[in-house]
């Protein structure tokens, strides 16, 4: 084993209904429950010693914290993010490089090549109502995830290559692998054990997905207030390596954009830090005296497409209502320049990047040209999409695109849970609009790619594509490349994969776009802009 150092950087409905990552966010038009004061405590920002905001850290998520808290099912921007500050991983990952360092475990393995990974639990460590960690937490954990009878997204990212996890002693595990895969190290941090204790009780799961939440990080949760607010309080009993810095922490779900960047701003400001940070405010945060960065990644707007409605099912129709999208003009109106057109399902800068064969470049001529080969005239389209608050600035190019063709279209954003609870009812749509950045779980361009597809896979549940002859040849091409051991033939059977999603535009990115964070530097330090959605102070202290 190498010692690394400790200071680097379904329910099944659950997943995505509750899904943060593609859009819990800001409406058209202000609603008055999502910015409501909520609890008293929504506005405590006063520290213990008369110090405003040195013990209490106030921060303003752009997202809503009512989704799923299961860490083993939610890929909610709110819930991921303030699980990272309450549970642990045996491995957890550093927020902007991603690189793994011990957690609940106390070292890496030092053959990652190896089969058998094996890892001893921190001495000491213990659940926030008291219990002792075991092994026994970190079998039940991996059992859950791998169950093929128990839907779940995190089985999306280990059931490939993860075998089973063994009980060595009540201090120690082992994971066995099917095929040597030193990429899943940073994949651990997505599997945050559980205390078995609590969540092996009937009904403990759906008390997860509404908001319980026990674990053994540095912070504990204290109250919970769906679409208000979500607090912390420093563990007093954590031993791991990094400790709390904040006595408490109050978390504000606001996802209306308006009453987010009041809450940071100005003499009476509420908060220190923000995520979510429209581009129309970010001067006049920075006049203020806030710190406002971004990060630029995975973000970006997607379509999905129902293949089972036509024509739908036409990869020229698809294809069509891709390249009559002006881009330009939305990165430009929309997103104030802080995007790019999608030239491949991952963005420009990840290290498996290369231009998909197929480009969809604005191109209204060919949109028509497609659309009249599919015999495609008159189409009418209701666009369902989440109420994101630069979602929402993107739909009228869009409406306008597409009238531009010939295909007559009617907006219609909704809440996420509102939207994703229609899918997973089953209930017929065109099209879909959302936001989504897997970069919540890593940077690994198969970790991405299997968040969206595969044999299984809820996105694939919802397109009505897996049972297609072309999905099929897809998901062979990708069970390929992760085994592949070789990293440059891995990378390029990757690339040739992502032709194949490309071509077919069942779910595909139209931009990518960079997510700003806000954050007052007088009263905080240490704080580094994620490029996809949530927050992380683990590293964060006060000014």
């Amino acid at each position: 084993m190498r010692d690394v150092t400790r200071e680097p950087a379904l329910h099944r409905r659950s997943f995505l209904k509750y899904s943060g990552a593609v859009g819990a966010a800001a409406a058209l038009t202000p609603t008055l429950s999502a910015c409501s004061a909520g609890p008293e405590s929504t506005n405590d920002t006063g520290g213990g010693d008369g110090r405003r905001g040195l013990e209490t850290l106030t921060a303003v998520i752009g997202y809503g914290n009512d989704q799923s808290w299961d860490p083993t099912q939610t890929a909610s921007a709110f819930s991921m993010a303030a699980n990272h500050h309450i549970y642990e991983g045996l491995l957890d990952t550093d927020p902007i490089s991603r690189e793994p360092y011990p957690a609940l475990a106390t070292e890496i393995p030092t053959d990652l090549s190896s089969i058998r990974w094996r890892f001893t639990l921190r001495d000491g460590a213990t659940w926030h109502d008291g219990e002792k960690v075991t092994a026994d937490d970190v079998v039940f954990t991996f059992d859950r995830i791998l169950d093929p009878d128990t839907p779940s997204l995190a089985k999306n990212f280990f059931a490939s290559w993860l075998k089973e996890v063994r009980k060595i002693d009540d201090g120690s595990v082992e994971l066995v692998l099917k095929f040597p895969f030193p990429d899943g190290a940073p994949r651990l941090t997505l599997a945050k054990i559980m205390p078995k204790h609590v969540y092996a009780r009937p009904g403990a799961w759906d008390e997860a997905q509404k908001g319980k939440a026990v674990g053994s990080g540095p912070y504990r949760q204290t109250a919970h207030h769906p679409k208000s607010n979500t607090t912390f309080a420093a563990f007093d009993g954590y031993n791991g390596p990094r400790k709390a810095t904040f006595r408490k922490m109050n978390w504000l779900s606001i996802v209306d954009a308006a009453p987010r960047v009041a809450k940071i701003s100005g003499a009476s400001a509420g908060a220190q830090i923000a995520d979510n940070i429209p581009y129309a405010n970010i001067a006049q945060l920075e006049s203020s005296g806030l710190k406002v960065e971004g990060g630029a990644g995975m973000n970006h707007l997607f379509l999905l497409f129902n293949t089972a409605h036509k024509p739908f099912d036409d990869v020229r129709v698809r294809q069509a209502l891709h390249y009559a999208i002006d881009t330009e003009k939305m990165i430009s109106a929309a997103l104030r320049g802080h995007g790019k057109p999608a030239t491949s399902f991952l963005n420009a800068s990840n290290p498996t990047y290369r231009q998909a064969k197929t480009v969809f470049a604005y191109d209204p001529e060919k949109a028509r040209a497609l659309l009249k080969a599919a015999g495609v005239s008159g189409l009418r389209i209701t666009l369902m999409a989440v109420n994101v608050s630069w979602i929402a600035d993107c739909l009228p190019t869009i409406k306008a695109s597409w009238d531009a063709v010939g295909v007559e279209t009617t907006l219609e954003p909704q809440e996420t849970a509102a939207l994703f609870t229609k899918l997973d009812q089953k209930k017929d749509f065109q099209v879909v609009a959302a936001a989504s950045n897997p970069n919540q779980f890593g940077l690994d361009a198969d970790l991405i790619m299997h968040y969206n597809y595969g044999p299984g896979n809820l996105w694939m549940r919802y397109a009505r594509w897996d049972g297609r002859p072309e999905a099929k040849r897809l998901f062979t091409l990708m069970d390929q490349a992760t085994r592949e051991p070789d990293a440059e033939k891995k990378k390029q059977m990757t690339q040739d994969y992502i032709d194949v999603v490309a071509e077919n535009a069942v779910i595909y990115p139209v931009v990518h776009n960079e997510l700003m964070t806000a954050w007052d530097p007088k009263r905080i330090t240490g704080i580094r802009p994620q490029p996809y959605p949530g927050i992380n102070v683990l590293q964060g202290k006060p000014a």
